[in-house]
């Protein structure tokens, strides 16, 4: 059994097509989806999907935040960015990881702050996938 998985960016439609399950992390926690999952409409945050295609093949794609819809036989993820893992640049994402812990450790007022920590989040959950996609491809 199938079902159809949607993963749309603000930018492109990344992904389009049948898949087996996916797992996502939820505002809630992790969240396994199969078919005939129960209609769902929650929010996500910055992590990953990883896709388990018809031909047991798994992708990950890194996910800024979002939000997921399930119905019957169609699944939704609509994020600001969606980045394929296989497209992630470490070495870059590293030196935005230390750019936004030095302004951390700045601390110059409370909206930098949130904001930053909110940049550390994503940051985080981009190397999360780089570090998944070394140990699952």
């Amino acid at each position: 059994m199938t079902f159809y998985l949607d993963v749309v960016s603000a930018e492109l439609r990344i992904f389009s097509g049948s898949v087996k399950s996916i797992q996502i992390s939820g505002s809630e926690g992790e969240l396994g989806i199969y078919p005939n999952h129960a209609p769902l409409l929650t929010t996500i945050k910055p992590g990953m999907v990883c896709i388990v295609h018809t031909d047991q093949t798994k992708e990950i794609i890194y996910l800024s935040g979002g939000i997921l819809e399930i119905q019957p036989a169609m699944v939704t993820i609509l994020s600001d960015t969606a980045i394929r893992g296989s497209e992630l640049d470490e070495h870059l994402i590293l030196q935005a990881k230390n750019a936004v812990i030095e302004r951390l450790n700045r601390k110059n007022d409370e909206m930098d702050v949130a904001l930053a920590s909110v940049e550390l989040a994503q940051t985080l959950a981009k190397l999360r996938v780089i570090d998944l996609m070394r140990n699952t491809v």
